[in-house]
C-alpha cells in the first residue's frame, strides 16, 4: 500500500436464490449501502446472480468473456459508484462440454476491466446428508492473480481456495486478499474464522471475506460470517447471516507497523 494512506473497504453478504433479477437487485442496494458508507473498493460474494441446486442453471447463464448482462451489471456498478469492484464469481463458457469456468471479475471505478482470476481448486463434500462435487461442471482455473488498485497489492481467491495457503504464498507479498464464497454451513461452522484469520497472519496482509450466509430459497444453508480481519488476525467487522455490509479501514501504517515489529516475510526460510 502507498505509505501513511488507508481505505475503506467492504465485504456484501447475500442469501441469493434461483432468481437472477432477484439476486441483481438485492446486489444493486448492496453495493449502492457500501458506497454510500465511504467504501471505494467493494467485494461481492461468491455466485450473487444465482445459487440454486440444480447446477445446470449456472451453466444456462454462463456467458463469453467480456460480453453478457452479468458482465455488463457489474461495469455499470463499479461506474456509477465510481468504486472498485470485486465481481464476486459469474459463470462463463469453457472450452469443455458440459462445464464453466467460476470466475471472478475486478472492475475499476471507470468500470474498466482490471483482472479476470479462474477458481483453481474445486469444491468436492460429502458428509452424508450434503453432497457437492465442482469439478463435475467447472474447469479449474490455473493462474495466480494479483493486481494494485490504488497501490493495494492485492490478491484474489475463490471460496475453497482458502484451504491451500500455497496459493496465497504463491501471491508474493501482499497488503490484501479478498475471498468471494459459498461455505457450506458444516464447513463453515468448523473451520471458517481460523482459516481466514490464519490466512491473513501468515500473509501479514489484511484480508476480504464476502460470503452467501444464511437460508436459500432452495433449502441450502450456507454459512455467512463475511468479514475483515487484519494483518495481526483481528476482526475488524463482521456479519453473521442475511444481507448486508461489513465495511472497515485498511491502513498502511497499520500494515507496516506489524510487518516491522514481527518481520516474519522477511524470516520465511522455505520459498
Amino acid at each position: 500500500m502507498i505509505a501513511g494512506t488507508s481505505y475503506r473497504v467492504a465485504a456484501v453478504q447475500m442469501v441469493s436464490g434461483a432468481d437472477v433479477s432477484e439476486n441483481i437487485t438485492t446486489t444493486e442496494h448492496l453495493v449502492a449501502e457500501a458506497a454510500a458508507q465511504g467504501a471505494r473498493l467493494i467485494v461481492l460474494p461468491e455466485n450473487f446472480a444465482v445459487m440454486s441446486n440444480n447446477e445446470q442453471d449456472k451453466i444456462a447463464l454462463a456467458e463469453e468473456d467480456g460480453v453478457g448482462p452479468l458482465q455488463d451489471f457489474l461495469v455499470t456498478a463499479a461506474r456509477q459508484h465510481g468504486i472498485w469492484l470485486v465481481g464476486g464469481t459469474v459463470p462463463l463458457v469453457s472450452d469443455c462440454p458440459g462445464k464453466i469456468r467460476n470466475v471472478c471479475l475486478v472492475y475499476s471505478p471507470l468500470g474498466e476491466r482490471i483482472a479476470r482470476y479462474d477458481k483453481i481448486h474445486l469444491f468436492g463434500f460429502d458428509n452424508g446428508q450434503e453432497r457437492y462435487d465442482e469439478s463435475a461442471t467447472v474447469e479449474a482455473g490455473d493462474k495466480v492473480v494479483t493486481i494494485a488498485p490504488e497501490g493495494i497489492r492485492t490478491g484474489l481467491s475463490i471460496c475453497y481456495d482458502l484451504r491451500f495457503p500455497e496459493l496465497f504464498r504463491a501471491m508474493g507479498e501482499v497488503d490484501l486478499i479478498v475471498l468471494p464464497a459459498a461455505f457450506t454451513y458444516p464447513t463453515g461452522l468448523a473451520h471458517w474464522e481460523v482459516l481466514l484469520r490464519a490466512r491473513a497472519i501468515e500473509n501479514q496482509c489484511y484480508l476480504i471475506a464476502a460470503a452467501q450466509g444464511g437460508y436459500h430459497p432452495s433449502g441450502r444453508r450456507t454459512y455467512g460470517d463475511s468479514m475483515i480481519v487484519d494483518p495481526w488476525g483481528e476482526v475488524l467487522a463482521r456479519r453473521a447471516e442475511g444481507p448486508g455490509v461489513v465495511i472497515a479501514e485498511i491502513s498502511s501504517r497499520h500494515l507496516q507497523q506489524i510487518r516491522l515489529c514481527l518481520p516474519a516475510l522477511k524470516d520465511r526460510r522455505l520459498l
